[in-house]
């Protein structure tokens, strides 16, 4: 940038020629092009432009013939933003700005951006201010990773939030339906590492999750090794919260048909099968093979969680059949984004 001021035409500017440059100008010059930060100066009537090196990037696409031209003029597109710091600084007082927000148009198009910076007056030979001097550092990228943080912080709250009253409704229920300690510490347990492996699906904070690793995270065990369990569907992303609660019916499904149905008998099987039209969601779960099922004497949590609380995760409702040939437990309902 020295050898490009040395090389402009100055006395096309309002400036004139730098052999008519005051002492004190050439010193804020000779002090800018100094500075290891980007560092601009606007001088005179009209506040001309000059800058370092360092300054090069903030104009963007202005880059190109922004030497020489006036404050209003380059920097039409904040001007009204930073018209009161330059009219203070002209009379005489610094200002500093600390992750000021400005909309710019340097590259053709709005942007966001941050900028912490101060504006200093500059002196003439006589004394008075003839202009300013610009030091700024781009903040935006820390701005935005710090929105970014936040969020992410938020989305964990909501997310501790919504396992605590799951693990609370699971744990009461597991105790209020259970008929001796013994009963009551299993399903306890059981629960709540199935909804602890639900959980996993999300470690990273990710927005979705496809069924194929809810199946994968709730009945894991009982697909290894063999094929007994069917599953038939498409590749469906799942919100985190239709996925956690997918994924705790889906446990409770195959528990119960390990201990009493289908999976308890060697020839037993089940098929899953979902599907998808438009947002509207469809999952069936149906036993054969296993012993005659006839209707539970009560109903405890799992019946509760797989035909109410888990449906209303998708708007929907939830149906258990206990025919005499075997479970057929129905979910329709609609996805969530």
């Amino acid at each position: 940038m020295a050898r490009a001021i040395r090389a402009h035409d100055w006395s096309a500017t309002p400036l004139g020629p730098m052999s008519g440059w005051s002492a004190s100008l050439m010193a804020a010059v000779r002090m800018m092009l100094g500075q290891r930060h980007a560092t601009s100066m606007f001088w005179g009537p009209d506040l001309i432009l000059l800058y370092n090196d360092a300054y090069a990037p903030v104009l963007g696409r202005k880059e190109s013939g922004a030497l020489g031209q006036p404050f209003r003029r380059i920097w039409s597109d904040v001007w009204n933003d930073v018209r009161p710091l330059v009219d203070q600084t002209l009379s005489g007082h610094g200002t500093f700005s600390e992750e000021m927000r400005l909309v710019m148009t340097r590259n053709g198009y709005d942007e966001e951006t941050f900028w912490t910076f101060s504006y200093g007056p500059l002196y003439d030979d006589d004394g008075t201010v003839a202009g300013l001097m610009n030091i700024t550092v781009d903040m935006t990228t820390l701005v935005q990773a710090r929105r970014d943080q936040q969020i992410m912080q938020e989305e964990l709250l909501h997310r501790i939030k919504n396992i605590l009253s799951v693990t609370s409704t699971v744990v009461s229920s597991s105790l209020r339906n259970a008929e001796t300690i013994q009963e009551a510490r299993d399903s306890v347990g059981a629960r709540i590492m199935a909804l602890a492996r639900a959980q996993g699906l999300f470690t990273g904070l990710g927005d979705s999750a496809d069924i194929t690793e809810v199946m994968a995270r709730s009945i894991g065990a009982h697909l290894a090794g063999n094929d007994r369990i069917r599953l038939s569907g498409p590749s469906v992303p799942l919100s985190s919260q239709q996925a956690v609660g997918l994924s705790l019916a889906l446990y409770e499904l195959a528990t119960n048909a390990a201990k009493y149905g289908a999976l308890a008998t060697p020839d037993g099987a089940v098929d899953v099968s979902w599907s998808v039209a438009g947002d509207g969601f469809a999952l069936d779960w149906r036993e054969s093979g296993g012993a005659p099922v006839t209707d539970p004497a009560r109903e405890g949590f799992g019946s509760r969680l797989v035909n109410q609380i888990v449906p209303a995760y998708f708007d929907g409702e939830g149906i258990s059949d206990y025919a005499a040939a075997g479970l057929h437990y129905s979910l329709r309902g609609r996805l969530t984004p």
